[in-house]
């Protein structure tokens, strides 16, 4: 009580002051007086905010504010809720041919390279064709008798000589040697060895001056522009699975991430593994995606619309099992924790799905969560 005597003192005697102080006419003298009377003002505020102080911390019954927990928040909203497993699968080439001779031989020249782009139908090899040349030159001088021995026969026959079997087997076998060189000079033609699509030589098989056999490859051509990443996917998840759905496609060598369509869905069982296979074509533009490449494939194996999900790290479970989050609320103090029991679905990448318990709107207390109690006095922060 005595402070407050003394303050009433002081501004009491503030106002005398004031009453019996002559205002000076002259401008010196009004400067002057307003310095006086602002450095006695600056005294007693100095003095009033130092009583303030002083029964505060004599009054038991003075307003303290209490202690509040700084929290943050988020809105509680309903999504759609995906969940995929990861299959692992490998990068495969949607073109790898071989480029052979038919005939055989021995290959006299190569003009292809491994590394080297070759387009379809440039000139890959040639092989050496002097056998069917030998074969040639043996039918022509065969053709040579046979046409002779026919066209003696055919006189003959016209002049009512001879028989007319003998006249049909100088005709037939004049018609089969013909047949016969047409035969071996068309294999000329497939000396020439082409490359059979465009691409890139990624292996050389059989190389200069080697002998080539017929239909075995002497390269072997990769064509990457576009290539399919194939899995093996368990037979369970044989619903979860159509041609045409879009996938996504994840390279951890590259740590890129691509999505493609369902290009080939296996219509067996492979019954070693129960397992059937997928794959999905992906564009390839710049080359980065090789064959045999580690991939994995995200498969949707479970899908929810219009749920409520939340972090999973924000839910809490008590000795009995209950599980629990926390939420706002207004109370008489303010701002106050809410406990909340809620029934729990699936989970999937850090979020989990709320079947009961929160509607959707309320306001989810994120940061502290972790140790609050129920009706805790709390700060939300901006």
């Amino acid at each position: 009580m005595k402070y407050f005597l003394g303050i009433l003192s002081l501004l009491l005697f503030f106002t005398a002051c004031q009453q019996e102080v002559e205002i000076p006419m002259d401008l010196a003298g009004k400067k002057t007086l307003i310095k006086e009377k602002q450095t006695e003002l600056r005294n007693l505020q100095k003095e009033i905010a130092q009583l303030q102080i002083e029964i505060d911390s004599l009054d038991p019954t003075a307003n303290k504010e209490k202690p509040r927990t700084l929290v943050t928040t988020q809105i509680v909203e309903t999504s759609t809720f995906n969940r995929f497993i990861e299959l692992q699968a490998a990068v495969e080439a949607e073109d790898m041919v071989g480029a052979s001779s038919e005939t055989g031989g021995r290959i006299t020249s190569l003009n292809a390279k491994e590394g080297q782009y070759v387009k379809k139908g440039a000139l890959i090899a040639t092989t050496d064709l002097e056998t069917v040349n030998k074969q040639i030159a043996e039918l022509e001088k065969s053709l040579e008798l046979a046409v002779d021995v026919f066209n003696r026969q055919e006189r003959l026959w016209k002049q009512n000589i001879g028989s007319e079997m003998q006249f049909l087997q100088a005709k037939n076998n004049k018609e089969r040697i013909e047949v016969s060189l047409e035969t071996v000079k068309h294999q000329l033609t497939k000396g020439n060895v082409y490359a059979p699509i465009s691409g890139v030589v990624e292996m050389v098989i059989t190389k200069s001056g080697e002998m080539a056999m017929p239909g075995a490859p002497i390269i072997q051509i990769l064509n990457t522009s576009r290539v399919k990443v194939a899995a093996d996917v368990p037979e369970k998840f044989l619903r979860n699975v159509k041609q045409g759905q879009m996938m996504t496609v994840k390279i951890p060598a590259l740590e890129l991430e691509k999505k493609g369509r369902v290009s080939m869905v296996g219509r067996t069982i492979n019954p070693s593994n129960r397992t059937f296979k997928v794959e999905v074509n992906l564009p390839n533009p710049n080359g980065m995606l090789k064959p045999n490449l580690l991939a994995n494939m995200l498969l949707n194996d479970f899908s929810a619309k219009n749920v409520i999900t939340v972090p999973l790290e924000l839910v809490q479970q008590e000795v009995s099992g209950k599980d629990y989050v926390f939420i706002t609320k207004e109370g008489e103090e303010g701002t106050m924790s809410q406990k909340v029991y809620v029934t729990t679905g699936e989970s999937y990448d850090g979020n989990i799905i709320i079947t009961e318990g929160l509607k959707g709107g309320e306001t989810l207390i994120t940061t502290g969560a972790r140790g609050m109690v129920d009706n805790a006095l709390i700060k939300i922060q901006k």
